[in-house]
């Protein structure tokens, strides 16, 4: 990866294009996403205590499939303010927000580890599938601490380690030694698995200013009809993929595409092609 975490503004300038590249494609993928993640997204929801009248903000909330579950939750009498670092995405989750008819949703542009909101303005906080790739977690958890109320509560997902996501690490080590790099440690910050650890959120958690926090394990298979849809899904919107990949030549590029299509074949079943996942959500509370 070309932007070390030690210089975390250009590691988010990074980030910022390669998402702002992959918006099109994460945004087209949504309904493989949504049921992906329906019951992650439905019991995350209900751990940061959402309830009608609340006012939630959901922060690295991309495209937005997530966002509108947050608002039929809180209803026409609460509001809810989606936040994401790439414009792009955030473009992307308006439209859909407007198609929905959703009005009570704002939507900004913003770093998660500097929202620019009032302090103690929000009920609730959701982030799904985001934090792990923040460059400072313990910053963004900070920021969230003190967006809520007293007594509010937050929810994150999260990767588990790599062990139990096999699909993800095959793809992650096939794209490292194809493009020649050094497999990173994969809790290492800005990884897909760097907040995998049992029991790490939940001390980052209590070190932000949280109480209460406890972490529940889900399992997440991604179902999809075959291997091939699974590896459009990758190239047109797997942005961390895409980042490992990005300076190899042409040749080079579609041999290591050639090579992971195989791998992932490792998950075909009878029924369809079901790539192995587990999540962690983990929710704290606002003293």
């Amino acid at each position: 990866m070309k932007s070390s975490i030690s210089d975390p503004q250009a590691y988010k300038a990074a980030m910022r294009r390669q998402w702002d590249a992959a918006a099109p494609g994460w945004d087209a993928h949504s309904p493989q996403l949504r049921a992906w993640l329906r019951g992650a997204t439905d019991a995350m929801i209900s751990m940061a205590r959402v309830e009608s009248g609340a006012r939630v903000l959901d922060v690295a909330a991309g495209a937005g499939d997530q966002t509108l579950d947050v608002a039929e939750r809180a209803g026409p009498m609460g509001a809810v303010l989606a936040t994401d670092l790439s414009p792009a995405l955030v473009a992307r989750a308006q439209l859909r927000a407007k198609g929905a008819g959703h009005g009570n949703v704002q939507f900004r542009v913003a770093d998660g580890e500097d929202l620019q909101v009032d302090a103690g303005s929000f009920d609730a906080v959701v982030c799904r599938l985001g934090l792990m790739l923040f460059a400072q977690p313990l910053q963004g958890l900070r920021e969230m601490h003190r967006a809520l109320r007293p007594g509010g509560w937050v929810c994150t997902v999260v990767f588990s380690g790599p062990e139990r996501n096999p699909c993800v690490a095959l793809l992650m080590a096939t794209a490292l030694r194809h493009a020649g790099l050094a497999a990173p440690d994969p809790f290492s910050p800005g990884s897909l698995f760097s907040l995998g650890r049992r029991g790490h959120l939940d001390t980052l958690m209590h070190d932000a200013g949280f109480c209460d926090a406890a972490t529940t394990v889900m399992d997440a298979p991604f179902r999809l009809p075959s291997a091939d849809d699974y590896l459009a899904f990758v190239r047109s919107s797997a942005s961390p993929i895409l980042q490992i990949l990005d300076g190899l030549d042409v040749t080079a590029a579609q041999a290591a595409w050639d090579d992971i299509r195989t791998q992932l074949r490792a998950f075909d079943t009878p029924t369809g092609w079901v790539g192995p996942n587990e999540l962690l959500l983990t929710a704290a509370r606002k003293p």
